[in-house]
Order: structure tokens, then sequence, then C-alpha cells
């Protein structure tokens, strides 16, 4: 793979990159924003040191096996190949808990027709994505990513994103 100068990213196909790193964290004060709408409960991956609510799963608690009944989520999972895996949890798990992910925007990928598409509303992030390393802004990301909010057979209430 050929690495983007500059910058995390690394050119893995002909329209898509991977990353060298899967810690990204949460811009805050787009977090902020999402927050004061949804009230989450849970960051469901994150380290202790870029988690966004006080009740999180870090990759040794392993948030993918644990219950989220009852929780609003916040849910932003690592990139990379095994994304869908994640995805398919947060589907899993839409049915009883409220659950908002931070995900490129990849209409073209099976796990976004099979896990998203049937439960989700989608709000799309205007321009380029800066994530934070350290409480620092990093390299902007080289794809848009939007919110999402699953949460089977209940309403949603809309929100405006910047």
């Amino acid at each position: 793979m050929k690495r983007d100068a500059g910058s995390n990213f690394y050119v893995a196909g002909a329209a898509a990159m991977t990353s060298n790193r899967d810690d990204w964290e949460t811009p805050q004060a787009l977090f902020d924003e999402l927050d004061a709408t949804y009230h989450f409960t849970l960051d469901a991956f994150s380290t202790h040191q870029n988690a966004k609510c006080e009740r999180h799963y870090t990759i040794e608690e392993d948030g993918l096996a644990q219950d989220w009944s009852g929780e609003t989520v916040w849910v932003n999972p690592p990139y990379g190949k095994d994304m869908k895996r994640y995805i398919r949890k947060c589907a899993e798990e839409s049915s009883h808990a409220r659950i908002v992910m931070l995900v490129p925007s990849r209409t073209d990928t099976a796990w976004f027709w099979d896990y998203v598409a049937p439960y989700a509303r989608v709000r799309f992030i205007r321009g380029r994505l800066r994530y934070e390393l350290g409480g620092g802004r990093s390299t902007e990301l080289p794809f848009p990513v939007h919110a999402r909010v699953l949460r089977r057979g209940a309403e949603h209430r809309e929100v405006g994103l910047r």
C-alpha cells in the first residue's frame, strides 16, 4: 500500500484509503453537539484516554461482547477491515438501545445496505472531519463521514449537523 504523504492514511485501492491506526478521537465539538441532543450514556469503543462518556468499553473490555440494553450509545468504531463487525453489533443492539455512529460515508459497501440503511437516519457532516489525537487536531480525513442514528421500531428525532 502507498502512504499518503503527511498523514496516517494509506491508499488501499482505486478509491479506498485505510489508516495505520484505529484509535482516532472524536472531535470534542462534534461530540458535544450530538450529546446535547442524545445525552449519551455509553461510549462503546474507546480507550480510557479518549472516552467521551464516563461509562465506556476499551479493547480489553470488548464492547462487541457487551450488552447495551437501555443505553444511549456513542460509537466511533475502529475504521478498517473489521468495520462490518462493529456495524453489525450496532444493528443488533438497536432493538433495545439508541445508537449514534460516526462512520465513513460508504454507501457502496455491503455493511451499509445490510445493517444501516434499513434502520438508520443519516445526517451528513459538511466538509471533511479532523479527528483528534491526544486532544490535538490531526490530519483531515481523506473521505467524508456522517452520523447515523439507529433505533429499530422507534421514531427518531432529526438532528442537523453543521
